[in-house]
């Protein structure tokens, strides 16, 4: 099977601050995820990660090698994390099944030869969201459900952020090289992520936001005292230099997976902002 993979390059602090909308959504938003019967992949500059989907409807969907990893299959030398945000399928590694329900997530170590996708009823099919990264040592693969992820509340309603923080790759519940993965569920009414915000410069960070229905949510990145917006839509992803901040607000409430890649495993490894310091102050 021949899929094709969008390569994404990023900019540096002067270049983003002097991007149009365009170029910014152009160069930073995967609008490509989740086509029916199809699966895509984009390769992105920042800490070599591959974004990718795969939307199995009546045939199972394989995930290939490329060129760009110039290895004999994709997971030679990286590992993978995948959640499913669609119905229920199964993802088969080298001959073993896993049964995947909606939100639950799967680790794929380094070294699997063979993925692939596939859902259990064509007219609801699954839609399984991975991202991956360079692995230096092979971890087993494993899934967790969502109720097996470690779960945080967070926010407040008084602030429109009160949200619950499911970390299902994370040390302590799946042992990998780099990546760490979850998502975020905003309660209903509540519409902020991630403020206040906060930037990691030992590592990049990806969002994704689905289950925005007819909503939308306006993504801020780039420089603290410069932010940048871009409007997401449903099923589209973000990634996010690791100088920059990442946060949003829709215009009602919805969900988001976050994925991370970098120097270390930490989840509260986070230069942590204050609101006052957005935009160029007094």
């Amino acid at each position: 099977m021949s899929v094709q993979m969008d390569y994404r390059e990023s900019t540096d602090r002067a270049g983003m601050s002097r991007m149009t909308v365009r170029e910014l959504r152009d160069t930073f938003v995967i609008d490509s995820l989740f086509r029916s019967g199809e699966l895509g992949l984009s390769y992105l500059e920042i800490e070599r990660a591959v974004v990718g989907s795969a939307m199995p409807t009546e045939t199972p969907l394989v995930l290939p090698t490329h060129r760009e990893l110039a290895s004999r299959f994709f997971c030679e030398r990286r590992e993978v994390g995948v959640i499913n945000i669609g119905g229920p399928g199964a993802i088969t590694l080298d001959g073993q099944r896993f049964e995947m329900s909606r939100r639950d997530s799967l680790y794929i170590g380094r070294g699997v030869e063979a993925v692939s996708f596939e859902s259990d009823d064509a007219a609801d099919p699954a839609k399984y969201y991975f991202v991956s990264y360079p692995a230096h040592v092979a971890h087993p693969s494993k899934r967790v459900r969502r109720d097996e992820a470690r779960t945080i509340q967070a926010g407040d309603a008084s602030t429109a952020n009160r949200r619950v923080i499911r970390q299902s790759i994370r040390p302590g519940l799946v042992e990998t090289c780099q990546l760490v993965m979850g998502f975020t569920e905003l309660e209903s009414g509540n519409v902020w992520n991630t403020m206040p915000p906060h930037t990691h410069r030992r590592r990049s960070e990806i969002y994704m936001y689905f289950d925005a229905g007819a909503g939308r949510v306006m993504h801020l990145m780039g420089e603290p005292s410069e932010p940048r917006a871009v409007f997401m839509d449903e099923g589209e992803a973000v990634f996010s230099p690791s100088w920059s901040i990442h946060s949003g607000v829709g215009t009602a409430s919805y969900s988001f997976i976050w994925s991370m890649g970098g120097e270390n495993l930490e989840f509260d490894d986070m230069d942590v902002l204050a609101v006052s310091d957005l935009g160029p102050g007094v």
